[in-house]
């Protein structure tokens, strides 16, 4: 019951989210479409993990240690404590908005709350700080019950970014309980002139219930799977480049035919690619590469 209360308070959040969302996804997509270097390292490629999820538990447990502090009476550990919390709040911020720059529909809506909540806390910790400092060596009252306010609208914001990752899925391996198969199953290439691939072009094929994104180079056939791993894009209407690399449509993620890899974010995981070979008796058939 808790759990729906939660949900409707956020859904109803949306009269704001949505417009301000759309104005500022804008402005930080062209941001960091023309960085990709930047983007690719604030979301995590490098790492292979968002790098945001790893960020954000370093200020939350840091910013714990401020009330605990405040608790024993050690007042210069807690402003020491909150001057690394602030620092630590600022470079998650970073990775999330090059994770928001390419977040869509509902969450982004959820994340519009999520950051507008960290903003709010990130601010209620500066005034927290300002106290602190005016005070001297002793504990401000006022400084101390920032801190706990902005720790409860931190919480908060934790819980809407929970949301945004477990409930709608965002930044997270669309194949990751995809397994890796032995089987060879027939491949159903959707477009095939006379039985033959079309020689550089991406090409969409049904390989049981998978659907497949086909590039041929020569007589290797070369193939992922279609759904895009960040976000689930159709790679078979994206671009393909010179690797060969096929270039998501939506968000631009860019992964090596020949295996998988994701070189360009920001998708972090790579994709799963497959083995392609003829058929006795005609036609094609795949298995996913172990």
């Amino acid at each position: 019951m808790l759990a729906r209360m939660l949900t409707r308070a956020m859904d109803a959040q949306g009269v704001w989210t949505k417009p301000l969302g759309d104005l500022v996804h804008r402005f930080l997509f062209w941001l960091f479409q023309g960085i990709p270097a930047l983007r690719d390292m604030l979301v995590g490629r490098w790492l292979g993990h968002p790098l945001h999820a790893v960020l954000t538990d370093a200020p939350i447990g840091i910013l714990f240690l401020v009330i605990v502090f405040d608790v024993i009476g050690n007042p210069a550990a807690a402003t020491t404590t909150l001057v690394v919390g602030i620092l630590t709040m600022l470079a998650a911020a970073l990775a999330g908005f090059a994770d928001y720059a390419d977040t869509d529909g509902k969450a982004r809506e959820r994340a519009t709350l999520h950051s507008s909540l960290m903003l709010l806390a990130l601010l209620g910790y500066l005034v927290s700080l300002a106290f602190r400092l005016g005070s001297g060596s002793s504990a401000s009252a006022g400084g101390v019950f920032l801190s706990v306010l902005s720790f409860l609208v931190l919480a908060a914001g934790a819980y809407v970014g929970g949301d945004v990752v477990y409930v709608l899925g965002n930044m997270v391996s669309r194949h990751a309980f995809r397994g890796a198969g032995t089987k060879w199953i027939a491949l159903e290439p959707v477009e095939a002139d006379g039985g033959e691939i079309p020689e550089g072009k991406l090409v969409k094929a049904k390989l049981g219930i998978n659907t497949l994104v086909l590039v041929r180079q020569g007589e290797k056939i070369l193939a992922l799977h279609d759904t895009c791993a960040h976000a689930g894009g159709p790679l078979n209407e994206g671009k393909l480049l010179d690797g060969p690399v096929v270039e998501c449509p939506w968000h631009s993620s860019r992964y090596r035919m020949a295996d998988g890899l994701v070189v360009q974010g920001p998708s972090v995981y790579d994709q799963p690619a497959y083995e392609v070979r003829r058929r006795e008796g005609g036609g094609w058939e795949a298995r996913r590469q172990a």
